[in-house]
């Protein structure tokens, strides 16, 4: 299945795990850019964002926990967030973590914030609707992380 088709298939799941991708991004590049702030809640706030931009790094792409060196708890801390409800919950509380910075000052973390609860609205559509989750085969989903190894 191509990455147009993927899209057009109508399972929520997939759209949240793109949308997951682009919190990656807009995490880990909002995270460093308000990291220098003279602030101290925003650079911890900006330093949980980046964090959560490798969480959600290793909850969307699977075959990292594979490739890459981890301990056995992290493992189980990603494996628990494998259904719909799950990620939902997940990226529901990544977002209000980030919503705190409006908190203190209003600064782009918001976006991250915005962008973390579509994710979870797309995750929580897939479970209302009884979708399984369905991994992306462009990040490792549907038998790529077994041909790794």
């Amino acid at each position: 299945m191509s990455l147009a088709e993927e899209l057009r298939s109508r399972n929520f799941s997939i759209y949240g795990q793109w949308t997951g991708v682009l919190c990656i991004i807009l995490c880990l590049a909002l995270g460093i850019a308000n990291i220098f702030s003279f602030n101290l809640v925003l650079m911890i706030l900006s330093g949980i964002c980046i964090i959560s931009a490798f969480v959600i790094l290793f909850i969307e792409v699977p075959f990292l926990l594979r490739i890459c060196p981890t301990s056995p708890k992290f493992d189980a801390f990603i494996r628990r967030f494998t259904t719909n409800w799950m990620r939902a919950l997940i990226y529901a509380v990544l977002g209000a973590i980030q919503l705190i910075s409006l908190a203190e000052y209003a600064c782009s973390l918001i976006a991250a914030a915005v962008f973390l609860f579509i994710a979870a609205v797309f995750y929580a559509l897939a479970a209302l609707t009884k979708q399984e989750f369905v991994g992306s085969k462009t990040l490792g989903g549907q038998g790529v992380a077994q041909m790794i190894v």
